[in-house]
């Protein structure tokens, strides 16, 4: 007898179903069953990857979901009468392409429509997308299993023949094969209900993990999701029979009825799901002179590429045109850069900036001349085969980063123009890493916080070095000691070995964007996020499927990802410019319509990054960047584009980039194994650094074209063994066959194994090192309105703060010009705005947005208030601005920030704030209603306003305590100027020079606050 599971459950039911998909179609592939359905919680989240991993094991996939049924109208939120249920279970199958249509329309609306704590459908919706959707009644939580249960036979019949009706032919009765108390007992019910009324009934087992090993570590799971101790004798807990079973241990459970086992099979016979491989783009509206959106852009581009070289275009760039021309057309991929270069096209026009490129959508002529990027790739030598290669064709991948404080605003212009239900962010899932599910497990089993801290920070989990739990018990000596130490932390390991990995929430992608042709559910089902504030009202619509999803789908997806460094250097241009009134050069004069122009060879920037001045610079602030920076001596734009490429762990650990330094230097040959391999390598010293370089070498020597060579790149960096032995006997092949001498051709084969396995996209390292350099500039040339524009960029981030006032103060060690450190003065609401500013005499003066407790609305009211003249006193202050806006502990914090000492000393302003903001508020409050006097006109004979009682000022180390609670950290002292003296006695130690010190005592400063 064989058997296919109908009501199975996955991680993707959060924190609820513990079966990996893999586990699932692995066991059904052991138990040879023909096929398996996944149906998860009132979703569709894995079911895109589950049908494809299914279909690839041999295993027939069956897409479903088990549906919540709200009693009603799924729109009503109201629970009725004692005892009345919000929703109802209902297994839903799709059965075929217009089922699985209809499957994803359902899903979204329970979430869109219907959500009320669980996504909720209704007859009505069910009845209208019911075609190719096969249906079981589901588990004890099904509306006839209420019933029954309930004793309202007659209402279970008439649930059941609703559904028979709707579902004609396609509505069956559930029986499950499990031990929860009562299931036996329904399970004699549907059957005399089935006589009743001529219905089939199907045999599932609700699974919920794979093994029947696995109920304890679901149990831990389901006690995390409803957070709850494992020892609460009242939470909710699941028979240890809901696992994944073969079809004899089903099938002994009903010897009498064996159908059941059979209208499985059955089921599974009639479904017939293969998704189609299909592009979903919408059409971009074409002007009525133009044929069709292929015409178009070639226009639109031409236009461009004309703009950027003049007209007529040189050969070399008309060659380039023609071909990439040639391949977006033939790839009919034409509305897609239409699209994309219209929305960077307002962003821009709008003034929101936009990063000159990003990833490998660099290297394409087109995309540069219809500024979708701005960096020549003809200049920097980059490929455009690398973005779209003609031998392998895929969906062009562009990403944009947009100013991160207008990103959404371009979000919603495309969902203007393309509608709203046609455009929609994506779902990302966090999943129990190792740190994560040991804390989890740790406070389900009545571990101490503590403890579980201590234990889940013994596993490293640094990017590229993050150990598994397995790993940390099998490799870590002191974890594995915890291991073996009782069986309480045996437990602890054991389950979160386990539960390691799953699915435990979902969330929105930070950047990503789909646009479809049409509303986002007519193809991909959609989900809601929670908007801020927890509500569900409102909530933002996200696809069900994840971003590789979603291009497997063939869905157009983006990533709009903002980028606070864009802001900086709009900020940086900004108040140059209302300082200056002008963009120049101050070393030269030469002026600058726009950072664009900026030179890139600039002696000032690269001296100041050799001599290690990069704090602030993109890309470049790390300690290691630093570091490589100043040992090959920077001094050029080339430079910058390697460094970005070779700072990463595989360059490091292969010596690539100690090499590449020592070439520089002239410490080092540079040798080069073919002459033909000097013009290819000669800007990066004879070392293959850029992945762009792996296919140079291929198509020069070996006659690959750029997109056989790209296809050779992809299998070295993917470290595809097999398909890099093929592409590499290719290489050798073909190089000798032009002559190249066998041994030269098998030693370079090697060369690219090796170094282009670390190799990195020239593409993106050339884009991202152009932002570097203009943040550079800025803070070579103009250093305070650099530092005022970055602190602005980290106003809600103490740390950053503190580490980049740091940086003012040592900004003369890196600019010889600059005498004197930039100063950052205290907040002060007469000179203060929400960011960062610079003053008149050149120093940085600190945001009203960076203390703590004064929020947006606040510092507008006091920017708007000013505008008629500057502050007096604190009554002025406070009679002047909209005090609703500004509560009373949000001017403690002003004043205890400094933000109004002209007025006073912090303890007298403090002390004087009550009496002053209660009589505001009366004035205020009388205005308001018209009661100044009694014909509703200001009292003729105006109060005085309260003056500051005489009180002595706070001690320092009181004013600096309250000051760092209202800023982060301290501004206008420390707590250690006292014993500078003694500090300097001190050898000073820092985290880069710790290392140099192993086994040493290490002394330290410090002062005692409690």
């Amino acid at each position: 007898m064989s058997f296919v599971h109908l009501h199975t459950h996955s991680e993707y039911s959060l924190l609820d179903g513990a079966n990996r998909l893999s586990d699932l179609i692995r066991k059904a592939t052991e138990f040879e069953m023909p096929a398996l359905a996944l149906t998860d919680h009132g979703c569709m989240f894995g079911a895109w990857n589950f049908h494809k991993m299914a279909r690839k094991e041999g295993i027939k996939p069956i897409v479903g979901m088990e549906a919540y049924v709200a009693p009603g109208d799924r729109r009503d939120r109201s629970r009725g009468g004692p005892g009345d249920r919000a929703h109802y279970h209902l297994v839903l199958l799709a059965r075929d392409l217009q089922g699985y249509k209809n499957l994803c329309k359902l899903s979204s609306i329970g979430y869109t429509e219907g959500f009320y704590h669980k996504p909720r459908l209704d007859r009505e919706v069910l009845a209208q997308y019911n075609e190719g959707i096969i249906v079981s009644s589901a588990c004890m939580a099904g509306e006839v299993a209420r019933h029954l249960q309930g004793g309202n036979e007659s209402g279970a019949r008439e649930a059941a023949e609703w559904y028979a009706n709707v579902f004609d032919g396609r509505y069956y009765l559930e029986v499950q094969a499990h031990g929860t108390p009562g299931q036996a007992e329904l399970n004699q019910q549907i059957f005399a209900l089935s006589k009743e009324i001529g219905l089939p009934v199907v045999a599932t087992n609700d699974a919920h993990f794979c093994t029947a090993g696995d109920h304890e570590a679901h149990d831990i799971l389901l006690c995390i999701g409803l957070g709850k101790d494992h020892d609460d004798p009242n939470r909710m807990k699941y028979d240890q029979g809901l696992y994944f079973k073969n079809a004899d241990e089903i099938a002994e459970q009903f010897p009498a009825n064996p159908e059941v086992l059979e209208n499985t099979l059955a089921i599974a016979d009639t479904v017939d799901l293969v998704f189609e491989k299909k592009y979903h783009v919408p059409e971009f509206p074409v002007p009525e002179d133009h044929d069709n959106e292929a015409d178009y852009l070639e226009h639109l581009a031409l236009e461009g590429a004309q703009g950027r070289y003049g007209n007529p275009l040189p050969s070399e760039i008309k060659e380039r045109f023609d071909y990439e021309m040639g391949v977006i057309k033939g790839t009919g991929y034409a509305g897609y850069f239409l699209i994309t270069a219209d929305f960077i096209r307002w962003a821009r026009d709008n003034d929101i900036p936009v990063g000159p490129g990003r990833g490998s959508a660099a290297g394409s002529l087109v995309s540069y001349a219809l500024g979708i990027t701005n960096l020549d790739p003809i200049k920097f030598d980059l490929l455009f085969e690398r973005f779209l290669n003609p031998e392998r064709i895929s969906m062009p991948d562009i990403d944009i980063d947009f100013c991160y404080e207008r990103r959404s605003e371009v979000i919603d212009y495309t969902r203007e123009k393309y509608g709203r239900d046609a455009v929609g962010q994506i779902i990302t899932f966090g999943t129990m890493k190792s740190r994560a599910v040991i804390k989890d497990v740790g406070r389900v089993l009545g571990f101490e916080p503590s403890e579980t801290d201590r234990i889940a920070k013994l596993i490293p989990n640094a990017p590229g070095q993050a150990f598994t739990v397995q790993e940390a018990v099998d490799g870590l000596k002191e974890v594995k000691a915890l291991y073996k130490q009782d069986d309480r932390h045996r437990q602890l390991f054991d389950y979160s070995m386990t539960l390691e990995g799953l699915a435990r929430h979902s969330s929105v992608h930070a950047a990503g964007v789909v646009i479809a042709p049409g509303p986002i559910d007519d193809y991909v089902p959609v989900s809601t996020q929670r908007n801020s504030n927890g509500s569900d009202d409102d909530a933002m619509v996200v696809t069900q499927y994840d971003m590789n999803a979603l291009e497997d789908a063939g869905m157009l997806k983006m990533d709009f990802l903002g980028l606070k460094t864009l802001t900086v250097i709009h900020d940086s241009v900004e108040i140059v410019k209302a300082r200056h009134g002008k963009l120049a050069n101050p070393d030269n004069g030469e002026e600058y319509a726009t950072v664009d122009d900026i030179p890139l060879d600039d002696p000032a920037v690269y001296k100041m990054m050799a001599r290690g001045g990069t704090a602030g610079v993109f890309q470049f602030e790390s300690n290691l960047a630093n570091d490589k920076l100043r040992a090959m001596g920077c001094d050029r734009f080339e430079d910058l584009i390697a460094t970005n490429a070779l700072i990463r762990p595989g360059p490091l650990d292969s010596g690539m980039t100690d090499v590449f330094i020592e070439r520089k230097l002239g410490r080092q040959d540079v040798a080069y194994p073919h002459p033909d391999l000097e013009q290819i390598l000669s800007p990066t010293y004879g070392v293959i650094v850029y992945q762009e370089q792996v296919m140079r070498i291929a198509s020069e020597l070996a006659s690959f074209t750029l997109g056989e060579a790209d296809v050779l790149r992809k299998a070295v960096g993917k470290k595809n063994a097999e398909l890099i032995k093929s592409e590499l006997n290719k290489f050798v092949e073909r190089a000798v066959g032009r002559g190249i001498d066998k041994k030269i051709a098998v030693d370079l084969a090697e060369q690219i194994e090796t170094f282009g396995r670390y190799g990195f996209n020239r593409s993106h390292s050339a884009a991202y090192s152009l932002i570097s350099y203009h943040t550079a500039w800025f803070k070579a040339h103009y250093p305070a309105e650099f530092m005022a524009a970055l602190l602005s960029s980290v106003l809600d981030n103490t740390d950053s703060v503190v580490k980049y006032i740091g940086a003012c103060r040592d900004l003369p060690r890196f600019l010889p010009k600059l005498k004197d450190p930039v100063k950052v003065l205290p907040p002060d609401v007469n000179e203060s705005g929400w960011k960062f500013t610079v003053t008149p005499s050149g120093q940085v003066r600190f945001g009203l947005g960076a203390v703590k407790g004064v929020g947006h609305g606040a510092v507008q009211s006091v920017l708007s208030a000013r505008e008629k003249g500057a502050f007096t006193s604190l009554f002025d202050f406070l009679e002047r601005i909209d005090i609703r806006a500004l509560n009373k502990r949000a001017c403690e914090a002003l004043i205890a920030a400094g933000a109004l000492d002209a007025f006073g000393h912090r303890a007298q302003l403090t002390a004087g704030l009550e009496s002053a903001y209660s009589e505001v508020q009366i004035r205020q409050a009388e205005l308001e209603s018209g009661q100044g006097s009694l014909f509703g006109e200001a009292s003729a004979l105006p109060r005085s306003a309260p003056e500051l009682p005489r009180i002595s000022e706070w001690t320092e180390p009181d004013l600096l305590t309250r000051e760092k609670e209202s800023l982060g950290f301290f501004i206008s002292g420390h707590p250690l100027d006292q014993y500078r003296e003694v500090v300097r006695a001190f050898e000073p130690v820092t985290s880069r020079t710790l290392a140099d010190r192993p086994g040493q005592p290490i002394e330290l400063p410090c002062v005692v606050t409690s």
